[in-house]
């Protein structure tokens, strides 16, 4: 179990041997970009994305990685979507509301 916990806080440390698979992923939902960016994990891929949204000149960015696998990277991807989706609806407005930057969801 720490395992998994190193892996995750690795991925936003720079040491982390997940690696993001071939090519990033993008779709809009409502004024969000959502980029799926799943990685591999052994054999498998780990459920993982950024919601973005253009604030004037700034570009906010929300990350997450869940503890979801895929046997396939279009799985991975079409989840991602989902999940991120489910994010939005979540949070709505205060997803963004801080003004910080750059933060993990």
């Amino acid at each position: 179990m720490s395992g998994f916990f190193s892996k995750i806080f690795g991925a936003f440390t720079g040491g982390s041997r997940e690696t993001p698979a071939k090519a990033e992923q993008m779709q809009m939902i409502g004024d969000y970009r959502v980029i799926a960016i799943p990685m591999r994990d052994g054999a498998q891929y780990r459920l993982a994305g950024r919601i973005e949204v253009q604030k004037g000149e700034e570009l906010l960015v929300r990350r997450f990685i869940r503890a979801d696998l895929f046997a396939s990277e279009d799985d991975a991807v079409e989840v991602t979507f989902r999940k991120a989706k489910q994010i939005i609806d979540q949070h709505g407005a205060s997803l963004f509301g801080d003004g910080v930057a750059d933060r993990t969801v």
